[in-house]
């Protein structure tokens, strides 16, 4: 789904990480998207729609502990797509003890091949690759993992189509997606608007077969053209710990190119 940027783009047939940024096209293929019954002609279209080519946006990252406890994140993010190839990257802005770092993400069309991504902490004034071994861990001590970061194509599923419903006021397709190969996540339910072509909901099972987190859209808009992600709440709901991500000053097709998203950018911070 490249609804994936992160925050402008995270994972039925994207990544979480592009719900992360935020980003879908209004109504792209209605017409046939509503006709089919098929899951995996759906997760194809949503996977392939078009979206935005670039862009950022201000982006607030809020950890809510189970006695209701809030640590505030303040981030920066840009994003790009070059057709075989999606780069996104953010700058920590605030508070004092994660400001400057940053993460980059690398995704592409390839179904067989890994995002590459790396975190820059400025303590240790060092790139560090994140390993394939290490992508299931906690992404800055949030609720999202470095793999919920990632673009996902639908070849790496089986997809089944369990009902149409109504959710939240809005007619939804119930997909299952089952990894074809053994990951961290046995399976995910999402909840896709047959309006917008847009996942509402996701839910993310555990290798126990039991619900680990829920994933959802809380707020959208329009930019543009395109519908723009703006709140979003991943729960876990085993820890009793969720992650509150929303995004402010979103800009689309402003102009941002390649040369902001390298190692030296992750060093210089913004």
């Amino acid at each position: 789904m490249k609804i994936s940027n992160i925050i402008l783009r995270a994972s039925f047939y994207m990544s979480v990480g592009i719900l992360l940024l935020g980003v879908s096209s209004p109504n792209l293929f209605a017409q046939d998207y509503q006709d089919t019954s098929d899951a995996r002609e759906i997760a194809y279209k949503v996977y392939n729609r078009k979206a935005p080519s670039n862009g950022e946006s201000d982006m607030t990252m809020t950890l809510i502990n189970k006695k209701g406890g809030e640590r505030v994140r303040s981030l920066h993010q840009f994003f790009i797509d070059l057709g075989e190839e999606e780069r996104q990257i953010m700058f920590f802005t605030a508070p004092a003890d994660v400001k400057n770092t940053s993460f980059m993400n690398f995704s592409y069309e390839e179904a067989d091949r890994d995002d590459d991504q790396w975190l820059y902490l400025p303590a240790l004034k060092k790139v560090k690759r994140i390993s394939s071994s290490s992508k299931d861990n906690e992404f800055m001590g949030s609720d999202f993992t470095y793999e919920d970061m990632e673009k996902r194509s639908p070849e790496r599923d089986v997809q089944t189509l369990l009902r149409s419903e109504n959710f939240n006021g809005e007619e939804v397709w119930v997909i299952e997606a089952t990894p074809i190969e053994e990951e961290q996540y046995t399976k995910r339910v999402v909840w896709v608007s047959k309006e917008k072509s847009l996942p509402l909901k996701m839910d993310f099972y555990d290798e126990d077969g039991e619900l680990l987190k829920t994933l959802t859209i809380e707020k959208t808009a329009q930019i543009k053209g395109y519908w723009i992600i703006t709140n979003q709440v991943m729960r876990n709901v085993q820890k009793n710990h969720k992650t509150v991500i929303s995004l402010d000053n979103v800009q689309v097709e402003n102009g941002t190119d390649e040369s902001k998203f390298t190692q030296r950018e992750m060093e210089r911070g913004l």
